[in-house]
């Protein structure tokens, strides 16, 4: 098995809303979740989050404190091991991009009526991050 380190930026509004991308490719296609993706060789996870939250949505963000980490099944003999960063908006112009097909912002009591990612609204609550 194969372990793929990964990150992803966490991003609650002043709001209290959520920063969601619908997943644009596999693994879990079509389904809500964080931005995220592989930490880069000399990228530590936070540096890694807040380039993919760039990448995926447009928004610059800032990385504030690690919440914890998570193992997510790949396929094929991979597991990639999400650390999930809390992060501040700091703006930007959002819009979907690279394995994104779609940008929003979610309040959370509009996150259950969502196919997010398997695990994902039970990551967030454990992270201490509303869901409901």
């Amino acid at each position: 098995m194969r372990i793929v380190r990964a990150a992803a930026a966490v991003v609650v509004g002043a709001d209290g809303r959520l920063l969601l991308i619908r997943r644009g490719t596999d693994p879990q296609r079509g389904r809500w979740s964080v931005p995220g993706g592989r930490v880069e060789p000399g990228e530590t996870v936070a540096e890694a989050a807040v380039r993919e939250a760039l990448e995926e949505t447009g928004a610059r963000v800032r990385a504030e404190r690690e919440l914890g980490a998570v193992r997510v099944p790949g396929g094929r003999d991979v597991v990639y091991e999400v650390h999930d960063i809390a992060a501040t908006f700091l703006g930007g112009t959002l819009r979907p991009g690279d394995d994104a097909d779609e940008v929003r912002w979610v309040a959370p009591q509009e996150l259950s009526a969502l196919p997010t990612t398997d695990g994902l609204l039970e990551h967030l609550a454990r992270f201490g991050i509303p869901v409901r």
